[in-house]
């Protein structure tokens, strides 16, 4: 949503007994880079099970602008004829990413070495996110970028002439800014290199790799360091998109709270450096079990069966965990405040910069549904007030984001009393099948008027 259309409020009302699939979109992050990767490459790459969020949806325009035939087929599957490394056309608009922080990120990286130019801009929410470190080894590489105070977008990227390669260790755990330094070393000579503290979610590596890029990655005493051959010639590829985990999120969390309630979540995708809260819910005593567990294009996978978990009990989340779940503690919050004891998460500062200030936003529509929070800069707390505990009633500002909207929907779905949000536009951004796969197992969301 970008701040213009008109808000849609609902309350999410106490229920029991969820029951069926909950059939959960393609992963967004994957999704991405499917795109992205496919309008480097050389040939029709052929995407099964992409996520039709506004997000991904944003990121198939920017490919278009560019210059790359991207296509929607009739039986759902999206191709892509690609220009390959460093075939970027120059952009005759500017190039709109909507909220997707992933999608702009990106984006920039991958023209950011193309003798090019291109104007970045989003939506309300996504022109606040700190935008500098990207950038900043985007003009490492050789490119120019010129932007609001801040760094902030719009932005607009000369791309770089002659660009050389880096070697950039990130400042903070972001497979963003990891991202793009790779995708913009594809166009470089002679090898990008980047270390990262602590391993980020891995798929832009996993998936240069499967489409014929010279990467390699290696786990040593100065932290995970990737390196990337530069004028790798990329060849398209048939791509099928796991379910995804932090969608699933949202179902699975429900059954754990909900009385009565048994759910089969298919399909979905268990990266080790994603699958950080289903890890973290089992530790917390939670009825999670893995069936029917495989590999696809060298991605784990299973089916994700989760029961009302009564016993649950707060824990402190290990801070190395954080980045393979980062995005998932808005929800890990809300199972915390039916869990018995406190739940303590640490090392989450960069929840502060995402699409809205998580952890403020989060804080402030607990504790307005009765629950205790405290915070800091990098860390919060839930106390916990066990199943059947929670009052509810309360009224929760969404900040224009997906996930906060979510979180809320689902505390409603176990408290006392209903909890309403003020806008849940936001959700198909990334869930645009949130509301009626949840009305399928159980859910009972009521839109009110404004």
């Amino acid at each position: 949503m970008s701040g213009l259309e008109k808000p849609i409020r609902m309350s999410s009302n106490r229920v029991t007994n969820l029951r069926g699939n909950a059939i959960v979109p393609g992963d967004k992050s994957i999704s991405h880079r499917s795109l992205i990767l496919g309008a480097l490459s050389i040939g029709k790459t052929k995407i099964h099970g992409l996520l039709e969020g506004q997000d991904v949806i944003d990121t198939a325009k920017a490919m278009s602008s560019f210059g790359a035939l991207v296509e929607k087929h009739k039986n759902g599957e999206w191709t892509v004829d690609g220009f390959g490394v460093g075939g970027f056309a120059e952009p005759q608009k500017v190039i709109d990413c909507g909220n997707s922080g992933t999608g702009v990120r990106l984006i920039m990286g991958a023209m950011s070495t193309s003798d090019i130019t291109a104007t970045f801009t989003g939506d309300a929410s996504l022109n606040e996110r700190p935008m500098a470190r990207i950038t900043e080894p985007l003009n490492l590489f050789g490119a120019k970028t010129f932007s609001r105070r801040n760094g902030k977008l719009p932005i607009t990227v000369v791309g770089s002439e002659a660009p050389i390669p880096i070697t950039y260790h990130t400042p903070v755990a972001s497979a963003q800014i990891k991202s793009a330094i790779l995708l913009a070393g594809l166009n470089s000579p002679g090898t990008t290199t980047v270390i990262e503290k602590e391993k980020t979610r891995d798929h832009t590596e996993r998936m240069l790799k499967g489409f014929g890029a010279n990467i390699l990655s290696e786990q040593t005493s100065k932290g995970n360091i990737i390196n990337l051959e530069g004028y790798s010639e990329l060849k398209a590829q048939e791509i099928s998109v796991p379910r995804d985990p932090s969608s699933a999120a949202f179902p699975v969390c429900a059954a754990l709270i909900t009385e009565g309630s048994d759910i089969l979540v298919p399909n979905i995708g268990l990266n080790p450096t994603r699958s950080g809260l289903f890890e973290t819910l089992k530790e917390m005593n939670a009825n999670i079990t893995y069936e029917n567990e495989n590999f696809q294009g060298g991605e784990p996978m299973a089916d994700i069966r989760a029961k009302f978990s009564p016993n649950m009990a707060g824990i402190d989340v290990p801070r190395e965990r954080a980045a393979s779940m980062i995005d998932e503690y808005p929800i890990l919050s809300v199972v915390a405040a039916f869990a018995k004891g406190k739940t303590m998460m640490r090392d989450v500062g960069e929840l502060r910069v995402k699409e809205s200030d998580r952890i403020d936003a989060m804080a402030k529509g607990l504790k307005s549904n009765g629950l205790k929070i405290e915070e800091d800069e990098d860390w919060w707390s839930v106390e916990g007030r066990e199943i059947d505990g929670v009052d509810g009633g309360g009224f929760c500002e969404t900040f224009l984001d997906h996930r906060i909207a979510m979180s809320f929907l689902v505390l409603g779905m176990a408290s006392k009393r209903a909890v309403t949000i003020d806008d849940s536009s936001p959700i198909t951004t990334s869930f645009p099948s949130f509301e009626s796969l949840m009305f399928q197992i159980g859910a009972n969301f009521q839109k009110l008027d404004p």
